[in-house]
């Protein structure tokens, strides 16, 4: 059978319909799209800056993290609204190792208190992650009340752990992974941004092989074609704008004099990739295969789209809610670091209404809150609608009140355009 012979794209068949597009990814990528333009009209064209984008992706980090396990939690018919006051807390463990217990026991700077301090937080996070689960999975306790509880509980342990205090300066190669002070340099990013591209590539020939492999339609080669290029555009022009994000003069001259060397006259760095970016692909990457290519993924959108019959079906339901608020608590850990690194300390307010954000990216992805269907990428991408509009917002001057506003209207309008399409396309709602 050849490729033409199983091609679904007839003469009257639409271009999008023949790039097998998912209409509510394309919509959200409009909406982006829309977000950024008219910011960017408004700001006189400071929204598109690369120094802007930059920073709006290392923002954007901390709860596209979290959001990545929100799809999980509520794919299996659950909710998390612990998340900001679990971050917290692994926060304040994190605050309290790297600046008062390590350096006293380690010595101050030894190599050694980052990965420390690291495995510290993300232990934490699990450990009061997998709590959660047993009491919502083993003891049947609805995961509103005990996340709820969770969010009153963990936000006050954080604080308590501190007494209240603001923990600084952090080690030094903590710091790398917040994004300002840890980026990857042009070369680097280059480097990336072509192995990336080449693994997209990789990605879109190899699901059409294994189509053709079990004879199954495929696209056009036009339509592959379309799509591989609007991949490598899509990576290396982020890339590109990473790269030429100059490093402001004052900061190459301090590390020069750091170092006892005079500043070249004329010399120029740039950013490129932010560490923290690359962290957010590889979490990405890693929760994409597992919803995709797991047993693990496979029980997780059984059980959320018919948990009676995954349970007679063999599924351990309750270990399983175990496990995922467990993955829960340590991206939420993973997620700590990052933001506490962004900030260059820990303080007490860190993750304030997180909870909002990261359900609402998840929603806006386009997760289901009646459960079995999400999507990982849905997810980061909400999450980069949410702080486009924040940061949008921040820019124009909006008071942060009417901020917070518009993010829950938007949160509702989301919910109710996922109710409507799924109406019309008779998903379950």
């Amino acid at each position: 059978m050849s490729d033409a012979e199983r091609s679904p794209a007839g003469p009257k068949t639409s271009f999008l319909k023949t790039l097998e597009i998912d209409t509510r990814l394309l919509g959200m990528i409009g909406a982006f799209v829309v977000i950024c333009l008219v910011f960017n009209f408004i700001t006189d064209g400071r929204f598109l800056t690369a120094r802007n984008i930059f920073n709006l992706s290392i923002q954007t980090v901390s709860v596209a993290i979290m959001a990545t396990g929100m799809v999980f939690v509520i794919v299996t018919r659950h909710i998390d609204l612990s998340v900001g006051a679990l971050l917290a807390t692994c926060s304040a463990v994190m605050g309290v190792l790297q600046v008062q217990m390590l350096p006293s026991w380690l010595g101050l700077g030894h190599p050694l208190i980052a990965p420390l301090t690291i495995l510290g937080g993300l232990l934490v996070g699990t450990l009061i992650g997998g709590f959660n689960g047993w009491l919502v999975g083993y003891q049947r306790i609805p995961a509103f009340i005990v996340t709820l509880g969770g969010l009153l509980v963990w936000r006050n342990v954080g604080w308590y752990l501190t007494d209240g205090q603001t923990l600084g300066p952090l080690d030094q190669t903590f710091l790398l992974l917040g994004g300002v002070e840890g980026t990857l340099g042009t070369t680097l990013s280059w480097i990336l941004g072509l192995l990336m591209s080449a693994a997209a590539l990789w990605a879109i020939w190899r699901g059409r092989q294994a189509k053709i492999s079990h004879e199954f339609p495929v696209k056009p080669l036009w339509a592959e074609g379309v799509l591989m290029a609007v991949s490598v555009a899509a990576i290396m022009g982020f890339i590109t704008i990473l790269n030429s994000y100059e490093v402001p003069i004052g900061r190459i001259k301090r590390a020069f004099e750091a170092r006892g060397e005079a500043l070249p006259e004329g010399y120029v760095e740039y950013y490129g990739l932010p560490i923290s970016v690359l962290i957010l692909i590889v979490i990405a990457i890693v929760m994409t295969l597992v919803a995709r290519r797991t047993r693990l993924g496979r029980y997780i959108f059984a059980t959320g789209g018919n948990p009676d019959a995954a349970e007679l079906s063999g599924i351990n339901t309750k270990f399983l809610t175990v496990k995922v608020f467990a993955l829960m608590g340590a991206l939420c850990g993973l997620s700590a670091m990052v933001a506490q690194a962004r900030l260059a300390n820990h303080a007490n307010d860190i993750g304030t209404l997180d909870e909002l954000r990261v359900i609402a990216a998840a929603v806006i992805g386009g997760t289901a809150l009646a459960g079995g269907v999400g999507t990982i990428y849905g997810a980061i991408l909400g999450a980069l609608i949410m702080q486009s509009l924040q940061s949008g917002m921040a820019m124009v001057g909006v008071d942060a009140p009417f901020q917070n506003i518009v993010v829950g209207l938007v949160l509702v309008l989301a919910v109710w355009i996922d109710i409507q399409y799924r109406k019309r396309t008779g998903e379950k709602v």
